[in-house]
């Protein structure tokens, strides 16, 4: 069975919700309700060679192949091609039943691949959507670089289960700790440190001020220049938020996390 039908089929019970962490970014959520929400799913190898002397080929293993993909809701962060990757987006077979969110140049991708404007809803920090049992509402994130300035993130509201922070891509800030008044449950994080991205230091020491249940660490498994050993980010939590507890997610597993 693949995993795009064990998803469709899972059960998530009331006052949980259900995610899939896919590599780097990329996450799928379900609710009880049956609403599906991805981040950032990056599919393909499309990055393989796109810094010159930069080892970007895919580490982790494709485990849903665009074609098969069946979600509510598509959001991205931002514009690098590794989180609005236009090689998933355009091989994507169901851009009739899903709604695709993020930042002003994420939406332009969409449309150059083929999605229809009113499929297309504009995000930022701060905004509120919403998508039947699924509330967003768009974070700040500081932009790594000057290719993109539009970074964000997003904290989800499931129905009356738990809400969930990502970061996205974000240098180190203050202004993360924003997020904070939205009260999340769990907060998944970039730990990488590389290319101006938080260190697991700093993500661990964001997530002392906010001060979720649950911290979750990412972006450090899919390119072999940009890794990092997600126990360093353990060991920061210790030391910086520890009444913050620590999970590791595994590959294509379902993980149940409940209000």
């Amino acid at each position: 069975m693949s995993l795009m039908q064990q998803i469709r089929d899972y059960r998530v019970p009331q006052r949980a919700v259900a995610v899939w962490w896919l590599g780097q970014n990329g996450f799928i959520f379900k609710t009880p309700e049956g609403t599906t929400v991805s981040t950032d799913l990056y599919l393909t190898d499309s990055c393989a060679h796109l810094v010159e002397g930069f080892d970007s080929k895919r580490q982790v293993p494709v485990f849903i192949e665009p074609e098969e993909l069946t979600l509510d809701v598509f959001t991205c962060t931002h514009n690098h091609q590794d989180h609005t990757d236009p090689e998933t987006i355009r091989r994507l077979a169901h851009k009739d039943t899903m709604a695709f969110v993020g930042p002003p140049p994420s939406c332009g991708i969409y449309r150059a691949e083929g999605v229809s404007d009113d499929r297309i809803h504009m995000s930022w920090p701060d905004c509120e959507l919403g998508f039947r049992d699924v509330e967003i509402r768009g974070t700040f994130a500081l932009p790594t670089d000057a290719t993109d300035l539009n970074h964000m993130g997003f904290v989800f509201s499931f129905g009356n289960g738990p809400r969930v922070y990502i970061t996205g891509d974000t240098d180190y800030t203050e202004l993360l700790v924003s997020a904070a008044k939205h009260k999340p449950d769990v907060m998944i994080t970039c730990i990488n440190g590389g290319f101006n991205n938080m260190s697991h230091w700093e993500a661990a020491d964001i997530a002392g001020k906010i001060q979720p249940r649950l911290a979750i660490p990412c972006h450090y498994d899919m390119f072999a220049d940009n890794a990092v050993d997600p126990r360093q980010f353990r060991a920061s939590l210790l030391l910086r938020a520890p009444n913050v507890a620590y999970c590791r997610l595994n590959h294509a597993e379902p993980f149940l996390i409940e209000a």
